[in-house]
């Protein structure tokens, strides 16, 4: 009988691919995936330490873990384990700690996993250069491709670049076989990830941007609508903005972290740019491409955001045509230079500050949902939203559509009229259908 297992993930695309590539691994080693309600032989958390929150709830998936299954294996890794191990030795039950070094060596560290009093330690000590061969398969109807990994920017608040090293980028020509194949296996859209992805290809030799890697894509002419993760305000390039209002296979979707609209502020965060530049950028983004995604990260609360500083945000997000708005509470990371600044924000202004903030991106978002009425969208149908009655699914420009569907449709491209908003759901009519 085949061993089973269990993997809970938090945090980013890049922790969901990683985890993806870790299934599947374990999948061709005769694993079989426990099913829900079943109590797996091994159930490994990958974690996420982003926020104070995401830590809590690494730890609490952790724990849960070991106290619903205390005679299976339990497993934590990647950026926890990565930058803070030793809050984790002191869990009860805790089999293994392997951090990002290792995730390339887990399969068979797993494979040869045993019950022990003390947790096990697993790291490489460096960060390697490994990529997965092959792109795992999964029940979604996107797939994402992790084409970049690790971060030199050091913003004052993040801690992702400990977590993650130094920049390094899957080969142009990997990236293309890897593309190739998420094709064959009938994915209609990829996601090209990573953890600062317009770092991407500035480590390979020669370097290259991600710009060249895009028009290598293109080139391709394969049957696959390419959507992007995150990119900084200052990766957002024209020749970029270009290729995403000229070519059909690229989606209309920039996700561009601000962060905060105070000068000042940006300068104590170590972001390179000012309000009025990022201003500047997304008036570009829109005269250019006007049905496009554009939404933002907001941290509210950072240590000196006074009301001042505050209202240089708030004002500049209300002013700009953005589509939605990510917005986080300040949490102080242990390591990071901005733990140690003073004027810290209290916490009862800070939750009204992310309140507030929340509440102008669903304004934002219902405005952007109704500037798309009346035009028509190519559709990934993603399945039922009501069974027998309509089908889900989302343009490339980041709208979620409802619209009738007698029978079941997966992983279709369908054309649909966007007609009315109902909540955060845009509702259509399907067109016609673009291909099978």
């Amino acid at each position: 009988m085949s061993k089973t297992f269990r993997i809970i993930t938090l945090g980013c695309k890049v922790n969901q691919y990683e985890s993806a590539c870790l299934r599947e691994s374990l999948l061709r080693r005769g694993w079989a995936e426990a099913p829900k309600g079943a109590k797996p032989e091994v159930t490994v958390v990958n974690t996420c330490i982003v926020t104070q929150r995401a830590s809590y709830q690494s730890r609490q998936a952790i724990r849960r873990a070991i106290r619903e299954n205390p005679a299976g294996l339990a497993a934590a890794v990647g950026c926890y384990s990565q930058v803070f191990p030793e809050e984790l030795l002191s869990i009860q039950g805790l089999d293994l700690i392997a951090d990002n070094t290792a995730k390339d060596g887990l399969p068979e560290v797993i494979q040869h996993l045993e019950k022990v009093i003390q947790p096990v330690v697993v790291t490489k000590g460096f960060f390697s250069q490994a990529f997965s061969d092959v792109p795992p398969i999964t029940d979604r109807t996107r797939a994402m491709l992790k084409i970049q990994d690790g971060c030199e920017s050091f913003c004052s608040y993040c801690i992702v670049p400990y977590a993650r090293g130094p920049v390094r980028s899957l080969e142009p020509e990997k990236v293309m076989e890897s593309l190739s194949a998420l094709s064959q296996r009938g994915y209609r859209e990829v996601v090209l990830t990573g953890i600062h992805l317009g770092r991407y290809g500035t480590d390979l030799r020669p370097a290259l941007g991600l710009k060249d890697l895009l028009a290598l894509v293109g080139s391709r002419r394969l049957p696959l609508r390419i959507r992007l993760s995150s990119l900084e305000p200052k990766e957002v390039d024209r020749a970029i903005i270009e290729m995403a209002a000229s070519e059909a296979w690229l989606c209309r979707h920039f996700h561009i972290p601000l962060q905060s609209g105070d000068d000042e502020i940006l300068r104590m965060m170590n972001r390179h740019y000012s309000g009025d530049e990022f201003r500047r950028l997304i008036e570009k983004i829109r005269a250019k491409i006007p049905l496009a995604a554009i939404g933002a990260d907001i941290l509210a609360g950072f240590p000196g955001e006074d009301d001042k500083a505050y209202l240089h945000t708030y004002n500049l997000v209300k002013d700009l045509p953005l589509s939605y708005l990510h917005v986080f509470p300040f949490s102080p990371r242990k390591g990071t230079p901005a733990s140690t600044f003073g004027a810290q924000v209290p916490q009862n202004e800070i939750r009204a500050r992310t309140d507030q903030l929340r509440a102008l991106g669903d304004k934002k978002r219902r405005a952007f949902h109704e500037s798309c009425l009346g035009k028509d969208f190519d559709v990934l149908t993603e399945g039922w939203q009501e069974k027998g009655r309509t089908i889900k699914g989302l343009s490339d420009n980041y709208l979620p559509l409802v619209f009738p569907w007698p029978g079941m449709s997966q992983n279709d491209m369908v054309r649909v009229r966007a007609e009315r908003v109902e909540k955060n759901t845009v509702h259509g009519t399907r067109r016609t259908v673009q291909g099978s």
